[in-house]
């Protein structure tokens, strides 16, 4: 199977070393897989998904997306994937469709599709009818169904997820996880999500890894990471590994669960 994130000691270090955001990440992922990366708040989740979309410059070590390295080729880079941030823009005086027609520019798609593109998108994601409005008149979760049709519009084969839930109420947490679940398993995109959720991560990913101050301490299937911690659930095989969650994140677990 082909690897289309090949990480090589990864690290961001900030304050002349002292802060180690990411710190020598070895990391791979496959086509077509959804890949979770669960860690508490702070643990180099983000810093990773930025450093792997070219936001950010390594410190140290590289990595290659797609095929193509992310210091030497990061517009290559940037071309071949979406990205749903963890606090995404929305230009809310814009109406979704001249959202999705902006973001289409931005991304060059071809102006003879783009129309097209748009009116499939709006469809997919059940917003067509509202197309001309507002977004400032959105809810959270319909302004999280743009944002992820806004890093979907160039038909990009790798997708990184930003925390896509975090600050939905369940019903649209619930709306956004089909939405996932679509593109994995009907559009055949390779999916990589960043979450504290553990629910969320457990029931959408085939494979996660486990990162805490920055390094990476567990890579596998869901079960093999509850064996090899000897425990009998996600939750407890990950608070053996970081040394417990904040309280925040227990709220969090128990929010996902109503």
């Amino acid at each position: 199977m082909t690897t289309v994130i090949h990480t090589v000691n990864l690290s961001k270090h900030y304050s002349k070393g002292e802060i180690k955001a990411v710190d020598d990440l070895n990391l791979d992922v496959r086509e077509g897989e959804t890949f979770g990366l669960l860690g508490p708040n702070g643990a180099g989740k983000t810093t990773t998904v930025n450093l792997l979309n070219c936001i950010v410059k390594p410190t140290s070590g590289t990595a290659s997306v797609m095929g193509y390295d992310i210091i030497k080729e990061s517009m290559e880079v940037k071309r071949v994937t979406g990205l749903l941030a963890e606090s995404p823009g929305l230009f809310e005086k814009l109406s979704a469709y001249e959202f999705l027609e902006f973001m289409g520019a931005l991304y060059d798609v071809d102006q003879s599709i783009l129309p097209d593109r748009i009116d499939e998108l709006l469809n997919l994601f059940e917003l067509y009818e509202r197309r001309n409005q507002l977004l400032e008149g959105y809810s959270r979760g319909m302004k999280q169904k743009i944002l992820i049709a806004a890093a979907v519009i160039h038909d990009p084969p790798l997708l990184f997820l930003d925390e896509p839930t975090s600050t939905l109420d369940p019903r649209a947490a619930l709306m956004v996880k089909d939405l996932i679940k679509g593109l994995a398993e009907k559009a055949g995109r390779t999916v990589f999500i960043c979450s504290h959720i553990l629910p969320i991560v457990e029931e959408l990913c085939d494979r996660i890894g486990i990162i805490s101050r920055g390094s990476m301490i567990a890579q596998g299937a869901v079960e093999d990471i509850i064996s090899g911690t000897e425990t009998t659930t996600l939750e407890e095989a990950f608070m053996a590994l970081t040394g417990g969650v904040e309280e925040k994140e227990l709220l969090a677990w128990r929010e996902a669960q109503r």
